[in-house]
C-alpha cells in the first residue's frame, strides 16, 4: 500500500532535514533527486536575509572587526582543513586538532567536513564532464555557484563515503547534526556582544549586533566566497596547464579566498599542500599551513614538485 505523503508529514520531513541530515540519506536517484529543491534552501535564505539586520543593529568597529575575523578564520578552515586535508591528505595530523578544524569549519556552514570533502574528491574525478555537480560548463553560474548543494542527489548525506575518516565517530557526528556548530558560534556571538555591551560600553556594540555582523554577514561573505571557486573559478583567468576542464588561476580569487584561486595549479596537481606555485602567487593558507607545521601542529607536508615551481 502507497505511504500516504500530507503535507504535514512532508513539512516535517523537511524539518528533519535540516536538524539531522542522516534523513536524507535515501533521496539520491531518481528525477526528482537531479531537481534544485527550494525547500531545502530554506537555511541558506533565512542566512541571507537576516543580513539585513544592519539597518536595526547598526555597526560599530568591534562588530565589523569580528565579521572580518570570523571570515579569515573560517575561510583558512575551509580552504586549509576542509580542502587541502579531508579532501587530499595533502598533510597530517592529530586526532584533536583534526576536530578542532572540522568544528570551525563546520561553525561555516557549509555542512560537514567529511562531506564538503567527499563531493570535492567527486568533482576531481569529473570535472567538467556530466557528472560534474557543479560544473558552469554544464549547468551554468547559478547551479555551479550555490544551487547544486540543494539537489536530493547533493544534498545527501556523504560522510560514510570517505573510509579514510569515517572511522572518527566525532566527526560523523558534525556531519550528521551539521546545524549545532553554527549555532553554538551564533549563541557564543550573543553572549559575546551583551558581555562587551556590560564591560565595555564605549566599544558600542550588544548581542544582537554581534550576530548580524559576526555570523550572518560574516557567513554570506564566506559563502560566496569558496563558491567563486565552483563557479567563477571556471569561468575567469588563466590556464596555465592543460588539465582538460575549465579551471583557471586568478589573482582576485586567490585573495578572497586566502590561496585557492590558483585553481588550474591546483587542478594539475592536487595533492600539495600549496597551490601558489610561483613565488608571486601568494597562497595565505598554505603559509599558515607551514606555521603550524613549524609549532608541531601539522606534519608531513607534501611539497609541490620542483619542476612547477619557478
Amino acid at each position: 500500500m502507497p505511504a500516504i505523503k500530507r503535507p504535514a508529514f512532508v513539512f516535517l520531513a523537511k524539518i528533519l532535514q535540516w536538524v539531522d541530515n542522516d534523513t536524507d540519506a535515501s533521496d539520491v536517484s531518481g528525477p526528482e533527486s537531479r531537481k534544485v529543491n527550494w525547500g531545502r534552501l530554506g537555511p541558506f535564505w533565512v542566512i541571507h536575509l537576516m543580513c539585513l539586520g544592519i539597518f536595526w543593529v547598526g555597526w560599530s568597529w568591534t562588530a565589523l572587526g569580528v565579521a572580518v575575523a570570523l571570515y579569515g578564520i573560517r575561510m583558512f578552515a575551509i580552504t586549509g582543513w576542509f580542502h587541502r586535508y579531508f579532501a587530499h591528505r595533502t598533510f597530517k595530523t592529530g586526532r584533536a586538532v583534526q576536530f578542532l578544524f572540522a568544528l570551525i569549519g563546520n561553525s561555516s556552514a557549509q555542512r560537514g567536513a567529511l562531506h564538503w570533502a567527499a563531493h570535492h574528491r567527486h568533482h576531481h574525478r569529473f570535472s567538467d564532464l556530466p557528472e560534474d555537480a557543479h560544473s558552469p560548463r554544464q549547468h551554468g553560474f547559478w547551479i555551479s555557484h550555490m544551487l547544486w548543494f540543494s539537489k536530493g542527489e547533493n544534498s545527501a548525506c556523504r560522510s560514510r563515503r570517505l573510509k579514510d575518516f569515517s572511522a572518527f565517530p566525532e566527526l560523523l557526528f558534525l556531519d550528521r547534526f551539521d546545524f549545532a556548530a553554527p549555532m553554538l558560534l551564533g549563541s557564543l556571538l550573543i553572549a559575546l556582544g551583551m558581555t562587551l555591551n556590560w564591560l565595555l560600553p564605549g566599544l558600542h556594540t550588544n548581542g544582537p549586533q554581534m550576530v548580524i555582523w559576526g555570523f550572518f554577514v560574516s557567513t554570506v561573505a564566506l559563502y560566496h566566497g569558496t563558491f567563486s571557486i565552483n563557479s567563477l573559478g571556471h569561468i575567469l583567468g588563466r590556464k596555465r596547464f592543460e588539465t582538460g576542464d575549465d579551471s583557471k588561476n586568478s589573482a582576485l580569487l586567490a585573495l578572497i579566498t586566502l590561496g585557492e584561486g590558483w585553481h588550474n595549479n591546483h587542478h594539475h596537481f592536487p595533492n600539495s599542500v600549496r597551490q601558489g606555485f610561483r613565488w608571486w602567487e601568494f597562497d595565505i593558507s598554505y603559509y599558515l599551513l607551514w606555521g603550524m607545521s613549524k609549532l608541531g601542529l601539522i606534519w608531513d607536508l607534501k611539497a609541490v614538485p620542483k619542476r612547477l615551481v619557478v
